[in-house]
């Protein structure tokens, strides 16, 4: 017999002895075990301790069966002076909640209910029965809504539940307009409110509103909370809030005027606005004149076209927060901005023109004026048409076009708000007029676009590092691309469609930095 012969008999042998055992597992068994202790239980059959609440309900138990489940009767009944007694008083829980916690320790049953929700919680993180509190915040949380939260917050940071407080905290924060509507708001400390107006990630669409429930908080109990008005409209924005409602509402609210303090802010208040009248990009100087996070959130609709009775050209844009349409001032005959660009949510660039006459020509329009009119700002360096625009770090970048004579450009500038001044960048590598552009992970990205020189479309791509004012060339473009369609998503960016002279591409391509 060979050695592999030998070896597969051992084999054999080996298989045939491990098939003499079978582990069995009775799954039943311990749900049977259960049942039974739980029938012993009801008849106070074998029960070792009683345990008794404030209105003296005595609740029957097996001391092993707590402390298998709790870590809390685990510490009562291991301890040495208490392991022998046979009544232990639980004056921390109501008796209709006790029961039903230790039927859950028997059964693993446990029916939550809007009405018991809150007393089992407490009395499960009292008896340190972790899936019963866990699944009673599950519940509070599917019970939240802006009439409820703040005190779902309240009760979650009593009981220790980090999770249900984290979410009930975000859902306060994103619901605030609702919230502050509701008792539990007017209910709160001054310390609970200052909280919340403080904290800038409080969505709400203006600052008005901040105002209002502030006062509406004092209002409900002047005769106490008046002496809290200062310390509240600290945490006010007043300098977010419109001039014309400072002038029309706050200016004659009998509370302010009556608090020298109060009426300090509204001076620093309408002295921003001053400043705003002369610049306004002036940059806020204090935590209330700084926009809240959701300010960021906030979106309009801005539609540009032209009138065919007038020939002028407007814009007009619609806000989905107050369900208004708003209308600039017409822009004058024979000026159409080739490109917008949109600074801090705020400030409207038109840049260029689609006219020679005036396409070196910016303006710039405030959605948050009162005026809602065109302001004109620092001509662009040399008039450009068929240019690149975009705004990065609160500037915006010009970039390539041609000039008066169609002469594709090269040359790059950038407006910087700071000092409200066009100044010249390192040039491209190429000429490029229709050129695409992009911005990707603070890089600035020229892409394709037509070289007058050359008469030819481009597929070269260059990119643009602010911080050292350098272009270098990046991967191509796979065709020839003017006119091209660019954006960026989630990392990456995209090339759409563009003409290469003779044919209209449809086609989409995409760049990620390791395509470099």
């Amino acid at each position: 017999m060979s050695f592999i012969e030998m070896d597969a008999v051992h084999k054999q042998d080996s298989t045939f002895k491990t098939s003499d055992q079978k582990k069995c597992i009775n799954g039943s068994l311990m749900i049977g075990v259960f049942e039974i202790l739980q029938s012993l239980r009801k008849d106070t059959v074998l029960c070792d301790i009683q345990l008794k609440t404030d209105d003296d309900t005595i609740v029957f138990a097996h001391k092993v069966v707590l402390v298998s489940a709790s870590s809390y009767f685990h510490k009562i009944f291991t301890n040495l002076d208490e392991c022998n007694k046979n009544l232990v008083n639980i004056t921390e829980l109501d008796s209709t909640v006790l029961q039903l916690l230790i039927n859950y320790i028997y059964t693993g049953e446990i029916l939550v209910t809007k009405k018991n929700v809150k007393g089992l919680l407490a009395a499960a993180n009292h008896l340190q029965l972790g899936y019963v509190k866990n699944v009673c915040a599950e519940f509070l949380q599917s019970q939240m809504d802006p009439s409820n939260c703040l005190s779902i917050k309240a009760f979650a940071n009593l009981h220790d539940c980090m999770e249900l407080l984290s979410s009930s905290e975000e859902y306060i924060k994103k619901q605030f307009l609702e919230v502050v509507k509701y008792d539990e708001f007017l209910s709160l400390s001054s310390v609970e409110v200052i909280k919340l107006i403080s904290c800038s990630e409080i969505v709400v669409p203006i600052e008005e509103k901040v105002y209002e429930c502030v006062i509406n908080w004092v209002k409900h109990e002047l005769g106490f909370r008046k002496d809290f008005l200062p310390e509240l409209m600290e945490h006010v924005r007043l300098s977010l809030t419109s001039k014309q409602y400072i002038l029309e509402k706050i200016v004659n609210e009998t509370l302010l005027k009556n608090n020298p303090k109060c009426n300090n802010y509204v001076k620093e208040a309408l002295h921003f606005h001053l400043l705003k009248s002369v610049n306004p990009f002036t940059n806020p100087q204090t935590i209330w004149s700084k926009p809240r996070q959701s300010g960021d959130l906030r979106k309009v609709i801005l539609v540009l076209g032209r009138s065919e009775s007038t020939n002028n050209f407007s814009i007009n844009w619609y806000d989905p927060t107050t369900n208004i349409w708003q209308r600039a001032l017409d822009m004058r005959k024979g000026w159409l901005p080739v490109h917008l660009a949109l600074i801090a949510n705020q400030f409207v660039f038109g840049v260029g023109s689609s006219n020679t006459k005036n396409s070196e020509c910016v303006k710039m329009l405030d959605l948050h004026s009162q005026t809602s009119s065109w302001l004109p700002m620092d001509d662009m360096s040399i008039g450009r048409m068929g240019l690149g625009v975009g705004v990065l770090n609160n500037c915006v970048y010009a970039v390539g076009g041609y000039d008066d004579t169609n002469y594709s450009l090269n040359s790059v500038e950038v407006f910087d708000v700071s000092i409200q001044e066009w100044r010249t960048l390192s040039s491209m590598s190429s000429m490029r007029s229709y050129v695409g552009f992009g911005i990707l992970n603070n890089l600035l990205y020229a892409v394709g676009g037509y070289d007058s020189s050359s008469m030819q479309r481009l597929k070269s791509v260059e990119c643009y590092d602010p911080s050292i004012d350098t272009w270098k060339l990046v991967a191509e473009l796979s065709i020839c691309r003017s006119r091209v369609g660019v954006g960026v998503l989630e990392g990456v960016m995209y090339a759409i469609g563009g003409w290469n002279g003779s044919v209209t591409h449809k086609s989409v391509e995409v760049y990620t930095e390791s395509s470099k």
